[in-house]
């Protein structure tokens, strides 16, 4: 099943989320659901927020390579460096931006059969999970925007950024 998106504004994209204290069956089915929704979407990661509901639950997919990241109980424990790049974000149709991020961090999080995991993530894929974690505590990357980037000037800036 596929969720709608929650648009902005909306006063649960600002909220911190209550964490998960028991992997039910019901939230195996919104991990399998949010990760329909999010490729039905064409996202790289989403958050329980962004379908309504206040779990402390997010999804990472790149690309195939890295594989599916579903994070229940998400914490980053650390990060180094500084990064800025663009990001765009489900809940803000057509809002881009540059962000500063760390370039690498370590994020600690469950995953669906309750393991406790602890990955380094860097560039891009430690940019999608901080993004991510930030919607679980009610914080959003417009509030982050360096510099606003136009949809139509959206291909032109990745084009010109590929290599940085």
């Amino acid at each position: 099943m596929r969720y709608p998106i929650v648009i902005h504004p909306n006063e649960i994209l600002e909220k911190k989320t209550v964490e998960v204290t028991e992997i039910t069956d019901e939230l195996v089915k919104m991990l399998d659901d949010m990760r329909e929704t999010m490729i039905a979407h064409d996202g790289i990661g989403i958050a329980a927020p962004q379908i309504g509901k206040n779990l402390r639950v997010a999804l990472v997919e790149i690309d195939e390579e890295s594989g599916l990241f579903e994070m229940i109980n998400p914490e980053i424990i650390s990060g180094k460096g500084s990064d800025i790049d663009v990001e765009g974000c489900l809940s803000f149709p057509n809002i881009y931006g540059t962000v500063e991020r760390y370039k690498e961090i370590v994020v600690r999080y469950f995953d669906r059969e309750g393991e406790e995991y602890e990955v380094t993530a860097t560039e891009y894929f430690a940019r999608a999970i901080q993004h991510e974690v930030e919607h679980l505590d009610g914080k959003l990357f417009i509030d982050k925007i360096i510099d606003r980037i136009s949809p139509e000037d959206l291909d032109n800036y990745m084009e010109e950024h590929q290599n940085d």
